[in-house]
């Protein structure tokens, strides 16, 4: 089933495709969210007109490469013990926008890997292999319906911004976990339709949303992200050692 959140779009020829869509396949509808855009609020509303048993949250900005990608998501998220499923997104230069999310990482979360070539293999051989993270992002993720309704989805008070890491945080804190894998591969054109965070407004909701985060989860960003070596340096994506740690170790 595929159910399309419309969210105030102007053009008539999308809505000439909508209504395509529509007619040609039967396990297709295009629900209207009429507010003011909150990414959170509107996957919630989508989330009520779904019938499955896993529910796949998707970005309009996003482009599949891997043929078999929702089987290779479904492999781990229909495991009891996991809760969510990501996948390996890339920017259109076929560098990495998304190989999972570290907590701490840049001080709150952020995502790893992060620009690093397609094809870089990642700390000893870190993307090439399925693995458990902390959390992964919303633009690609498979969650079992199940879930969704014991944590009682995204967190709306995140309009924009870590509304899906602090997700995939309610998610562990249950009792599940968190995979992403690099099978799954897709194109992910972030920010091409909702723009970047470059007006005093938009700025102004994301570092509310930052304190948001921080004042919610301040033990966890205590304590560091268990998926991640802790002489990990959390401003370099690329997971390189501190230099704490180059210092201790060779002097």
């Amino acid at each position: 089933e595929v159910v399309i959140v419309e969210n105030n779009s102007r053009s008539e020829e999308l809505f000439d495709y909508y209504r395509q869509l529509e007619s040609e396949h039967d396990n297709l509808r295009v629900v209207k969210w009429e507010g003011k855009f909150n990414y959170s609020a509107v996957n919630n509303f989508g989330v009520t007109f779904c019938r499955g048993e896993y529910i796949l949250l998707l970005n309009n900005d996003t482009k599949v490469i891997t043929p078999e990608w929702i089987e290779e998501m479904l492999m781990f998220a229909q495991r009891p013990d996991v809760g969510a499923v990501g996948a390996k997104l890339y920017y259109p230069n076929n560098t990495i926008q998304h190989a999972g999310v570290g907590v701490g990482i840049a001080g709150i979360a952020g995502h790893l890997y992060l620009h690093a070539d397609a094809d870089d293999v990642g700390y000893i051989g870190r993307l090439l292999y399925a693995q458990n993270l902390s959390a992964v992002t919303a633009a690609c993720m498979l969650v079992k319906r199940s879930v969704w309704d014991e944590v009682n989805g995204l967190e709306e008070g995140y309009a924009l911004a870590y509304n899906d890491v602090d997700f995939c945080m309610k998610i562990r804190k249950a009792g599940y976990l968190i995979v992403w894998t690099p099978f799954a591969e897709l194109y992910h054109y972030e920010s091409k339709t909702r723009g970047m965070e470059d007006t005093p407004e938009k700025q102004k909701r994301f570092m509310q949303e930052v304190e948001l985060f921080r004042k919610r989860w301040w033990e966890e960003l205590a304590e560091g992200d268990p998926y991640l070596n802790p002489n990990f340096d959390l401003y370099r994506a690329d997971l390189g050692l501190s230099a704490n740690f180059r210092k201790e170790r060779w002097t």
